[in-house]
Formats: C-alpha cells, sequence, structure tokens
C-alpha cells in the first residue's frame, strides 16, 4: 500500500460489505464492466437494499478494494471460498483499499498479536485515533461523529473475522490465517499485513 495515500472516512458508509464483495466479485471474475455489474445486481436486486439510491456507491467501493488486492486467485477465493476464509480475504482488500483499515490492523491489532497482548478495550481504539489525529490534520478535522462511527465500522470488522466475539468482548481471538490468504500476501510481497492476521512465520 502506498503510504502518501490520504486517509479516507468514506469507511462509514462502505462498511465490510462481505455479501455485496462476494456478489461483485464473482461478476468481476466473469470480465464484466463495473456499469454491467451495477445493472446486474439493480436488475434482480442482488444486494436486497430497499432502495436503488445506495447500489451504485457500494458496488463501485466494492470493485475498488477487489482492484487493490492486485491478486486474481484472491478475487477467486473471495468469491467461493468458505466464507470464514472470504471473510479473511475481505479485510485484507480492505486493508489493501483503505489506509486507516490497513494501519489499524497492523499498529494496533498486528501488534497486539506480536506482543501476545490479547487485550482489546475503548482505550486501545481511543489511543489509536489520538494518535492518527495528532499526526495527520485531515483527520483532525473529522468531526466526533465521523470518528465513532470509524470505531464502530473497525470493531466490526474484527467481529466479522472471528478476531473478537462481540461489541462487549475485552479480548483478542488468537486468529489463524487462511492459507489461501497467507499464499496471496506473499505473492503481493505484502508481508507487512501478515501480523494482521497472527502470522508471524
Amino acid at each position: 500500500m502506498d503510504v502518501t495515500m490520504p486517509y479516507n472516512g468514506g469507511l462509514t458508509a462502505e462498511q465490510f460489505l462481505f455479501y455485496e464483495m462476494r456478489i461483485v466479485s464473482k461478476q468481476y471474475l466473469e470480465g464484466k464492466t463495473i456499469d454491467e455489474i451495477i445493472d446486474y445486481i439493480k436488475r434482480d436486486n442482488l444486494f436486497q437494499y430497499p432502495t436503488e439510491r445506495k447500489i451504485s456507491k457500494l458496488a463501485r467501493a466494492c470493485q475498488r478494494r477487489i482492484v487493490a488486492l492486485g491478486n486474481e486467485k484472491l478475487v477467486y477465493e473471495l468469491a467461493n471460498a468458505p466464507v470464514e476464509v472470504a471473510k479473511q480475504i475481505n479485510l485484507y482488500a480492505m486493508m489493501s483499499y483503505n489506509r486507516l483499515v490497513r494501519e489499524f490492523m497492523t499498529d494496533l491489532i498486528g501488534e497486539k498479536y506480536r506482543q501476545h497482548d490479547f487485550s482489546y478495550t475503548k482505550k486501545d481504539i481511543n489511543m489509536f485515533f489520538s494518535r492518527l489525529r495528532e499526526q495527520n490534520d485531515d483527520i483532525a478535522l473529522w468531526s466526533e461523529q465521523t470518528i465513532t462511527k470509524l470505531k464502530q465500522v473497525l470493531t466490526k470488522c474484527l467481529i466479522e473475522t472471528e478476531m473478537l466475539d462481540n461489541f462487549r468482548a475485552h479480548e483478542l481471538n488468537p486468529v489463524f490465517i487462511s492459507t489461501e490468504l497467507e499464499s496471496g500476501i506473499r505473492e503481493n510481497n505484502d508481508l507487512t499485513a501478515l501480523p494482521a492476521f497472527n502470522c508471524f512465520r
């Protein structure tokens, strides 16, 4: 990931999007353009949203994450692998596309795993955002409402990938990285991402 990338608060709307990512990645593998994918999703209401308003925006967000993976094998596994494997790959896609997710997973969660410190509290995530606000003028301008929402979305990512049991949990689970994801990360030569999935070999 390019560390000069700006931080993006769009995660408040985009979130984990696992089932949407499954649908878009299957269509992406068939060689469809993003406009064809959006038309296909709208025609059969595949996202099952009450209105069409958000479909285009979120389908495009999914496609950007898929492209950011930079690995066709990982896209295939995202579309077809068992849920727990594909959810890990989805989180890696988020890390590949969104600098905030990347730094949260490597600087906070990866370091926790490295130190065998499985505690995860509000203080941890508050300190993570305090540090970012001190270091980055753009984040310093984000509203408290945006920061609160981002904390919820990031914590939900941990719950979706079974790193955390629920919103009330204060302890990380020592997850095992899937073989498919580890292979893809190594193929991408993106070794700094491995600690986020408790992988240090």
